[in-house]
C-alpha cells in the first residue's frame, strides 16, 4: 500500500518542509480567491432518452474558475453525455473547494437528497495531495466515501476522474509542483488499485498532461489557458475534462 514509498518519500521531503510551507503561504498571499460556480442544479440536451448525474467533490466540482455549473466540469459532462446517449442530463453539484474524501463523507454526503441517479462522479486528490494525507489514510477515507455511497446508491456506477495535475499549476513553484504533484500521483496510484475490485467502480487512471491535450484536439497556446488562477482550470479545461470524462464513460460502457 505504499508504506514504504510513502516514508522514503516523505524524509526526502523533511529538509525542504521550511521552504515549502514559505512558499505555500506566499502563494496563498498571492492567487486570488475565486468563488465556487453558481447554479449546481441543471440539465443539459434534449434526447429521447433520460439521465441523472450526481457530481461531489472539491473546487473542480465546485467550479472554482467559472461562473456558473454550466461552464464548468458538471455542465460540460452534462452536455458531452446528452450527445452521446442521446438524452436529457439532469444534474446537481455537491461539492466545495478544500474539502479532502473525509470531510466530503461526514459534511457534504448528509446533505445529498437523491435516493437514484444513472451515475455518480466524483473529483477529489487535490486537498488530500495538499496535506500530504498518506496512502493508507486516503484509502480508508475513499472506502468508507464509497460504502456510505452504497448505502443510497446501491447499484449506480462511480467514477473517480483524473488526479489534478498539479505538477503543471502556473502558480505553483516547482518545489511544490515536484512535492505535491508526486503525492497526488501516489494517491492516484492507491485509488487505482482500489477501484479496480470494487463493484461499478472505475477510476480514470490516464494522469492529465496539457501537451497531450492540445495534441489530441488540436489547440493553440501555453499552459496558462487551461486555467483561472494559475491553479484552477479555466472554461477551456473544464470544457476539454468534461468531454474526455464522457469519452471514458462511454468507452468503458460505464452507464
Amino acid at each position: 500500500m505504499n508504506y514504504l514509498k510513502y516514508s522514503l518519500r516523505i524524509a526526502a521531503s523533511l529538509p525542504w518542509l521550511p521552504a515549502l510551507v514559505r512558499q505555500g503561504k506566499q502563494i496563498r498571499r498571492t492567487v486570488p480567491r475565486l468563488p465556487a460556480a453558481s447554479g449546481p442544479v441543471g440539465s443539459s440536451g434534449k434526447g429521447s432518452e433520460s439521465l441523472t448525474l450526481i457530481t461531489l467533490g472539491e473546487s473542480t466540482m465546485a467550479g472554482i474558475g467559472v461562473d456558473t455549473h454550466q461552464n464548468g466540469f458538471t455542465g460540460s459532462l452534462a452536455e458531452a453525455l446528452s450527445k452521446q446517449y442521446d438524452a436529457r442530463v439532469s444534474w446537481k453539484v455537491y461539492a466545495k473547494s478544500g474539502f479532502t474524501a473525509s470531510m466530503l463523507s461526514r459534511r457534504m454526503l448528509p446533505h445529498v437528497q437523491e435516493k437514484t441517479a444513472d451515475i455518480i462522479v466524483i473529483g477529489l486528490g487535490g486537498n488530500d495531495a495538499f496535506h500530504l494525507t498518506p496512502p493508507w489514510t486516503w484509502r480508508r477515507n475513499i472506502l468508507q466515501l464509497i460504502k456510505a455511497l452504497r448505502q443510497q446508491f446501491s447499484d449506480t456506477p462511480i467514477v473517480f476522474i483524473n488526479m489534478p495535475p498539479i505538477r503543471e499549476f502556473p502558480a505553483f513553484t516547482p518545489l511544490i509542483r515536484k512535492i505535491i504533484g508526486s503525492h497526488a500521483e501516489m494517491l492516484g496510484d492507491v485509488l487505482e488499485t482500489m477501484a479496480d475490485p470494487q463493484k461499478k467502480v472505475w477510476f480514470i487512471s490516464e494522469q492529465i498532461e496539457l501537451a497531450r491535450w492540445r495534441r489530441r484536439l488540436d489547440l493553440p497556446g501555453d499552459p496558462s489557458d487551461f486555467f483561472s488562477d494559475g491553479v484552477h482550470p479555466s472554461p477551456l479545461t473544464y470544457k476539454i475534462w468534461g468531454l474526455e470524462t464522457a469519452r471514458f464513460i462511454a468507452e468503458n460502457n460505464v452507464i
